[in-house]
């Protein structure tokens, strides 16, 4: 059987559970997210779409798209982040912190051209997105 992961938002009102493993771990340092969490970087951990449920709360999800393709959702009661659904790619980014009993082991910095925080730490830093979801997959410098 597999894992099974459950977090919550920030008052513990609305529940998540995520399936499996996370296909990816990372941080993106993109103005979006950083706008989004109030913070230098945002840990992430990706998943396919139906590997991931809300199992509690549902009807307090609030949810906000800037960009098209990234809907993120969070909780009405507390304002806590949970995750962002990317239909376009079939994913689900969950916040790394929503999840605490997933070991978090980062592979990938994205968006690392947008960084106001360097993090030197010998992961690959990638310009903004892999190619094989339409980003450049250009690598820059630590």
């Amino acid at each position: 059987m597999a894992d099974t992961h459950t977090g919550t938002c920030f008052c513990g009102a609305l529940e998540i559970e995520a399936t499996g493993a996370p296909l990816e771990m990372g941080y993106c340092h993109c103005n979006s997210c950083r706008s989004y969490s109030g913070a230098p970087v945002m840990a992430f951990t990706l998943w396919k779409a139906d590997s991931v449920r809300v199992t509690r709360g549902a009807e307090l999800i609030g949810r906000f798209n800037k960009t098209g393709i990234s809907d993120r959702h969070h909780c009405t009661k507390c304002g806590g982040h949970l995750m962002t659904d990317h239909p376009t790619f079939g994913l689900v980014d969950v916040c790394a912190a929503a999840l605490p009993s997933v070991a978090f082991k980062p592979s990938v910095h994205l968006h690392y051209a947008e960084t106001v925080l360097p993090i030197r730490d010998g992961l690959p830093k990638l310009k903004d997105f892999p190619a094989e979801v339409g980003g450049s997959g250009e690598l820059v410098p630590e």
